[in-house]
């Protein structure tokens, strides 16, 4: 029964060799307490759950009150302070955007969530356009940029192009990891941009959790980028990799989630305590070199 549940890979899902080799067994701290295999392909270097559930049996997995980019409500302390960073992050972000293309024009955010961010981005000048395929969350989103958001890439008015693409934490998430990223590069003009942001699995609070941290976050993550996967990444889909900025908040995130796992029966302060130092410290040494923070944004043109 299991069995048809899940898809096993034969090729890399970035890179198509077929030089991949178990890597580590992870388990699903926050839904199904199950244990998933991740590979790492020895040619590009992208680690990925394998085998993994299929597209249309992976929705279950999704279903836990900590998986809040498709709500708007906060029901505890972790989502207020999620949804006061969301907030201070949406500036920052339409700040940058807007530095990239100062004169604004189509922008098109993939995996929207919500759509805080188009919604922002809408009152500020940009023709905004999403795609969510949560159906909850997409209704939200639609209801503040009225039918601007689409369950799917397929589903874009034909011919549309854009000057910026985002994908915020998506990209790990995409089944079809090859085919939706030439569909996007299909719908950017030729001086756009694509920002790429993604979980860092050799980062150092990555490093100091091991297998209790929550940026693996299986099996709901498929992929994990390391910067020689990203160089690779850029070279499969003849992109050239710009910029790399550090999305400093992720790394407190993410700590507090991996103290959850690692010790379920500590104290909530304690919890926290722990969670922001390791927050600073992580940040710290990733000040070191570039690319090296918790989660990265990768920022990218066509060659």
């Amino acid at each position: 029964m299991e069995d048809k549940m899940l898809e096993r890979l034969t090729k890399c899902p970035l890179c198509k060799s077929g030089l991949f080799l178990n890597y580590q067994e992870i388990k699903d701290f926050a839904v199904s307490q199950k244990s998933f295999i991740l590979c790492n392909c020895t040619n590009c270097g992208l680690k990925f759950t394998n085998p993994r559930p299929k597209q249309d049996t992976i929705a279950p997995y999704y279903d836990f009150p900590e998986y809040f980019s498709h709500d708007d409500k906060a029901k505890n302390l972790t989502q207020l302070a999620y949804q006061k960073v969301r907030k201070y992050n949406i500036s920052q972000k339409l700040k940058y955007l807007t530095s990239l293309k100062p004169r604004k024009g189509n922008y098109l955010d993939f995996g929207c969530g919500t759509a805080e961010l188009l919604a922002h981005a809408h009152t500020r000048g940009w023709k905004v356009t999403g795609i969510e395929p949560n159906e909850k969350a997409r209704k939200l989103a639609n209801s503040k940029i009225s039918g601007k958001v689409y369950e799917s890439i397929n589903e874009l008015p034909k011919g549309s192009s854009f000057d910026i693409i985002t994908l915020y934490h998506v990209l790990e998430h995409v089944h079809l990891l090859r085919k939706t990223v030439k569909k996007l590069i299909k719908h950017l003009k030729s001086s756009g941009y694509i920002l790429i942001a993604v979980p860092n699995p050799e980062s150092h609070d990555a490093i100091k959790y091991g297998e209790h941290w929550a940026g693996w976050d299986v099996p709901r993550h498929l992929y994990h980028f390391n910067l020689q996967a990203i160089e690779n990444f850029a070279e499969i889909f003849d992109l050239q990799l710009k910029e790399i900025l550090p999305m400093t908040f992720d790394s407190y995130y993410v700590s507090l989630l991996s103290e959850g796992y690692a010790n379920p029966k500590q104290s909530i302060v304690k919890k926290y305590w722990k969670a922001i130092l390791s927050g600073k410290k992580s940040n710290k040494e990733a000040a070191k070199a570039a690319g090296n923070y918790s989660s990265n944004l990768f920022v990218f043109k066509k060659k």
